[in-house]
């Protein structure tokens, strides 16, 4: 469905993406992390057609994105920051759209809006950060899009419009097969609604897999040794983090398996409890580049 093929893209002198590929199954529930300033909402905009990339492709349906208005019919997307026409009513920007977009629909906009409950009589530029946010979901979910990109979806929603706002992109997933592409600070909510995700630092995507693979290979161990853990299993390919607290000894490990369990028992392991880790944890040992100073506890 989605195809980001090698693409790279600098900004002034800066190189903010590089050799970015991906690719995006219909119908799933992508998530893309990582700290601020590592690249989301340029991969984002190169994503939307905003941004031309400077090298590769950026494919919808096997066709280029950018400057292609058919394949931007299909796209439905929510700004981190949703600066409309700050004059307008809400009942003039969804004229706007309307006119826009040939699949857009009043009367899902009116369903949506049954749930959030916005006076189409109010100018934009009344609007809270949160209503701004629930408004250009409400438009963007009424375009019936093929591909729904959400550049921080839930930021200013209160938590009980947050769990709506769930709910209804999960529901556009499961009843039209929509492709969602979502970028979040929220890992919790990445981590309940995607399929798969991808960590982008410094430009460049460093782990892609899914959610499932990902808990089940990153792993935190309590471990028991007969003597004090040998410092040797610090060098090894499949450990992120190693601290001792006495006789315990707590290693994360991002490729977990038998055989690496059997290498710790031929060390001295006498005791070995496997402890899941949630997403926000996965995340920061996966981009923490000195995990030698952090703790594993």
């Amino acid at each position: 469905m989605i195809q980001i093929q090698n693409i790279t893209k600098k900004i002034g002198n800066k190189m903010v993406l590089k050799d970015i590929e991906l690719n995006i199954e219909k119908g799933s529930i992508f998530g893309l992390i990582g700290e601020n300033g590592a690249g989301k909402t340029t991969l984002i905009k190169c994503l939307t057609g905003i941004y031309k990339v400077d090298v590769g492709s950026v494919k919808i349906d096997d066709e280029e994105v950018f400057e292609n208005n058919k394949i931007k019919q299909k796209i439905g997307y929510v700004a981190d920051q949703n600066n409309y026409f700050t004059y307008f009513k809400i009942e003039e920007i969804i004229e706007f759209y309307k006119r826009a977009y040939d699949k857009f629909s009043v009367e899902r906009f009116e369903r949506l809006n049954d749930i959030f409950k916005i006076s189409k009589e109010k100018k934009i530029k009344d609007l809270s950060k949160g209503m701004k946010m629930q408004l250009s979901l409400m438009l963007n979910f009424s375009i019936n899009p093929e591909v729904l990109i959400l550049d921080e979806p839930t930021s200013g929603l209160d938590a009980v419009v947050k769990k709506k706002v769930i709910k209804i992109l999960i529901d556009e997933v499961a009843d039209n097969g929509t492709t969602v592409f979502i970028s979040s600070h929220h890992l919790e909510e990445i981590e309940r609604i995607c399929d798969n995700i991808a960590i982008i630092e410094n430009g460049e995507i460093k782990y892609v897999n899914s959610i499932e693979n990902m808990k089940d290979s990153i792993k935190k161990l309590q471990v028991l040794f007969e003597e004090k853990a040998q410092d040797e299993i610090k060098t090894w390919d499949e450990v992120l983090c190693v601290e001792s607290i006495g006789r315990i000894t707590y290693i994360i490990v991002k490729d977990y398996s038998e055989e690496l369990q059997l290498r710790l028992k031929d060390k001295g392991a006498k005791f070995i409890e496997e402890i899941n880790l949630s997403l926000e944890d996965i995340f920061i040992y996966s981009v923490e580049e000195e995990l030698e100073n952090e703790k594993c506890i």
